[in-house]
């Protein structure tokens, strides 16, 4: 999974990335400190794994991974230059979803770029980028196979509909909802790879004293919790500050921290649920000796698919799945011991994968 993170500057962006990526990032006080774009790869944290590598004695886990891209802060009229204009919004392009950073603090010692906060005007300073760098890809993508639409319909056809996706960009909504019940059309739209198009997740970064009611009475939250019901996006309370403290901190540390700010996870555990949700992601495991490890595939995905992820032969040459959900297992100590009590299913290609399937599949190419 990749997420893209964007926001206005000032608005915790990087100290965020930071605390989340550990990758140390520059962060300060002071607009366009991020140039280039951060890059980094943080694993899921996932309790399930260390069990099975106990129960397996396991050589390694591998836990599953989010790639996070952290680019520079966005101002109005990026699009036109103003900052650093909008040219690393390319960097984000590939991303499955976007995280949002608004800021829902009051702090006079952090400038706002915009003079105050006003996380509803904020969000639309970034959507307005974000449409107008689409328009940028729709134009060029339209100027190119114009000239071939004269001597192909299907051309021509696909050229008239990009024109109808950019006038709803350029009256203002995102390409998210922009309706066309034709597949091709839908095909092209996803081709396009717009930014307006992908799911979005707001993180609501807040002072210290929000974060145990997780933002209930903080109103710039709330304005952002009704904006985000409008178009089906998530939102998660965080304090990038505490975060950055947290980052610092071992397991057993961390646990005890976040038992004092009456917290019962981080903010990186916040965003991996979101993101999950949003994305209707889940998890299957697979344990042995040699390493306890996560996938990540999409809620629906069959056995044969899921077996693809870790070798395409797999999928290829799929016979069978042996499957035990995570808890029976657990319960039972032994996948010997849960297979006496007939726990362990034999599934076949039709099969739909559920989370925490631990999974050993058969195959034969």
């Amino acid at each position: 999974m990749k997420l893209g993170i964007v926001g206005l500057p000032n608005v915790g962006k990087s100290t965020l990335f930071n605390s989340l990526t550990k990758a140390g990032a520059e962060s300060a006080n002071y607009p366009f400190c991020t140039i280039d774009p951060n890059i980094g790869i943080v694993a899921v944290p996932d309790q399930r794994l260390k069990v099975l590598s106990d129960m397996y004695d396991s050589a390694k886990i591998v836990p599953a991974t989010i790639e996070f891209v952290d680019i520079a802060g966005l101002v109005k009229g990026a699009s036109k230059g103003e900052g650093l204009g909008n040219q690393f919004l390319a960097n984000i392009r590939e991303v499955d979803a976007i995280v949002h950073v608004v800021r829902c603090f009051e702090d006079s010692n952090v400038i706002h770029v915009d003079g105050s906060v006003d996380p509803l005007r904020d969000i639309e300073t970034i959507n307005f980028e974000l449409i107008f760098s689409d328009i940028e890809v729709l134009d060029r993508r339209i100027s190119k196979s114009a000239r071939a639409a004269h001597n192909d319909k299907k051309i021509a056809a696909e050229v008239e509909f990009l024109k109808k996706v950019k006038a709803h960009l350029e009256d203002g909504q995102l390409a998210k909802t922009f309706v066309t019940e034709d597949e091709d059309e839908q095909a092209l739209l996803s081709e396009c790879n717009l930014l307006t198009d992908k799911p979005v997740i707001f993180a609501a970064n807040v002072s210290e004293d929000d974060l145990a009611d997780d933002g209930a009475e903080n109103p710039f939250v709330q304005k952002v919790r009704e904006y985000a019901k409008g178009c089906e996006a998530e939102v998660f309370v965080v304090c990038a500050q505490i975060e950055q403290e947290i980052a610092e901190l071992d397991d057993d540390e961390k646990a005890m921290f976040l038992e004092d700010l009456g917290l019962k996870e981080s903010g990186l555990e916040k965003l991996i649920k979101a993101s999950y949700s949003l994305l209707g992601l889940i998890s299957y495991l697979t344990a042995g000796p040699i390493e306890s490890k996560a996938w990540t595939i999409t809620r629906g995905t069959k056995a044969p698919q899921a077996a693809g992820k870790i070798h395409s032969d797999f999928e290829r040459g799929f016979i069978k799945a042996d499957v035990i959900s995570y808890q029976d297992l657990i319960e039972n100590g032994s996948m010997t011991a849960a297979r006496e009590k007939g726990l362990v299913r034999s599934e076949g290609k039709e099969y739909v994968m559920q989370d925490g399937d631990v999974v050993l599949f058969k195959f034969n190419v």
